[in-house]
Order: structure tokens, then C-alpha cells, then sequence
């Protein structure tokens, strides 16, 4: 497992790609649209998000700073090892 700090500003771009590992984010402050798949919803402060590996996800229409707690599992770069 791994952990970060993932910190997008009002207005910004999220250019992530799909990862090889699960992910869980707990979203600790900003509001904002989160797609993974072909679903979308808004999310804010105390939300906590799950996307599978392997899954197109992004944050978009980011209205106030978005600051989210990242956890990979396995730990990111490792391949999706299981």
C-alpha cells in the first residue's frame, strides 16, 4: 500500500491515467465532478472514492482547491502485483 497527497487548484486539469493498482480517495477539502467509468457525481469534503484498477478516472470542474488523501493498494508503480 501507498499513500499520498493529491492537491488540484480551482479551474485545474487532472491528467491522470488509469493505474495498475486499486485506489481508495478520501477527499479532505474542495468541491468538485469525479468520473470513473461512465459515472459521474459531485464530490466535497468527506467523501471517500474507490476506483478499481484499470478504470479511466479524473476530477473536472474543480470550483474550490481540491485536496484528496490518495491510497494505492498494492503500492503505486508495483504493477498491480496481487
Amino acid at each position: 500500500m501507498s499513500v499520498g497527497v493529491y492537491v488540484l487548484p480551482a479551474g485545474g486539469v487532472d491528467r491522470q491515467k488509469p493505474h495498475t493498482e486499486d485506489e481508495v480517495y478520501v477527499v479532505l477539502s474542495g468541491t468538485a465532478l469525479f468520473t470513473a467509468g461512465d459515472q459521474t457525481r459531485p464530490i466535497q469534503r468527506g467523501d471517500t472514492l474507490f476506483v478499481a484498477a484499470g478504470v479511466d478516472h479524473r476530477f473536472h470542474d474543480i470550483s474550490d482547491d481540491l485536496h484528496v488523501i490518495v491510497v494505492f493498494a498494492p503500492p503505486e508503480g508495483s504493477g498491480g502485483d496481487r
